[in-house]
């Protein structure tokens, strides 16, 4: 393994960063106030080919590894966390991974060339309000009727839920009571917006503003069976993949807004200045901000080994548990320390630390809990 970027690599993190910094920051003020995601930004990202960078030339992507996406993640969550949310976690990965490993060449053309493009949005269906860790415990069902599905039920804490134009939806495709083992029967298919007997209810969050987040409801909702990804049944192996490389990017996520605080508490804490001299020469805070870099530094060398080992095809579910719980954590404290270096003005929304902060305790939460993810280590630990 290489610890150093290769050039295509350094080229690629400047183009980013630029576009991040003159084409999402002027968005992130209004985007905040209004709590919704700034749609524009997904066609002209497609545009310069930063939507779907993992998947294949002919479909409009990259081919790019998951290291390189990992470096777009990062720049991207270091300007906004919300919408980067929204363009590369949910749109890039969540909504259109398990269309690209099993989805038909119909279904690919129909929904994950327009994704990549930025022409149409993605989401993703599997949270329930009673299906949330337990995820097998869903209670969505998809019953075949004619040449259609017929879908009922509902999920919550769905992003990109409110303006989506396709999402795949987990649903028992069998009866659960009828399976004989927990989880099986589960299966992906893709809903499209504007479907009779769907609709969206907007949720209220204390951060990811930008990243706008409901609750979805099926009633009756016909979908062709054509729609299903891959096999009936298979689904569950399909979120697990899913999820697989989410938990890795997740470590780029909590990589990005690290850097982010670091580099706004360093600047303050050096022109911040109490009793005659600046508060980043009191040996308390000289501490912090060593032990910010510090870790900071761990995040990132974590994340990149976890993402070169799923770039390599070995099983790396282990790792990319790891990185969730530890990146994610320790993000949380570093978080507390950042706000309370910035004092009262830590707690002033006009503050940009402040929204870090509050995006920041999403991450421990979502796409597994740092529970969830201490077991599945544990598991493969063999303890």
């Amino acid at each position: 393994m290489d610890f150093a970027l290769s050039e295509e690599q350094k080229i690629f993190r400047d183009q980013i960063r630029n576009f991040a910094e003159s084409e999402i920051t002027p968005l992130i003020d209004a985007a905040e106030e209004n709590e919704t995601t700034p749609l524009e930004l997904f066609p002209k990202m497609g545009e310069l080919g930063y939507l779907g960078i993992t998947y294949p030339e002919k479909y409009g992507g990259a081919e790019a590894d998951k290291v390189t996406e990992c470096i777009l993640i990062e720049e991207l969550n270091k300007v906004c966390a919300g919408i980067a949310g929204a363009v590369s976690t949910t749109h890039s990965g969540l909504g259109t991974r398990a269309l690209n490993e099993y989805g038909t060449e119909e279904l690919k053309q129909k929904f994950l060339v327009p994704a990549i493009k930025g022409t149409k949005i993605a989401a993703f269906g599997l949270t329930e309000a009673d299906a949330g860790s337990d995820a097998i415990a869903m209670k969505t069902r998809a019953v075949k009727n004619g040449s259609d599905y017929v879908i009922n039920g509902s999920k919550m804490f769905i992003s990109n839920g409110t303006f989506c134009d396709f999402l795949p939806v987990a649903c028992y495709t069998t009866d659960p009571k009828e399976v004989k083992k927990r989880g099986e029967g589960i299966s992906l298919i893709i809903m499209e917006k504007g479907s009779p007997g769907y609709s969206a209810s907007k949720l209220k969050k204390s951060g990811n503003l930008s990243h706008e987040t409901a609750q979805l409801f099926f009633e009756d909702v016909r979908v062709p069976q054509e729609n299903l990804i891959g096999k009936e049944g298979e689904g569950l192996s399909q979120v697990l993949a899913t999820l697989k490389a989410g938990r890795i990017s997740y470590g780029a996520r909590s990589t990005g807004l690290a850097q982010a605080a670091y580099d706004i508490i360093f600047r303050y804490a050096h022109e911040r200045v109490q009793f005659g001299k600046p508060i980043a020469k009191f040996q308390v805070n000289t501490f912090k901000l060593v032990n910010m870099a510090i870790n900071v530094d761990i995040m990132r060398t974590m994340t990149y080994r976890a993402a070169w080992l799923y770039d390599q095809g070995l099983d790396c579910m282990k790792e990319a548990c790891m990185v969730k719980v530890w990146a994610t954590e320790t993000l949380q404290q570093l978080m507390l320390d950042a706000v309370a270096l910035h004092g009262g003005y830590g707690y002033m929304k006009e503050y940009p630390i402040e929204r870090i902060w509050r995006d920041a305790k999403m991450l421990n939460i979502t796409e597994g809990t740092s529970e969830m993810n201490y077991l599945a280590v544990a598991r493969a630990l063999g303890i």
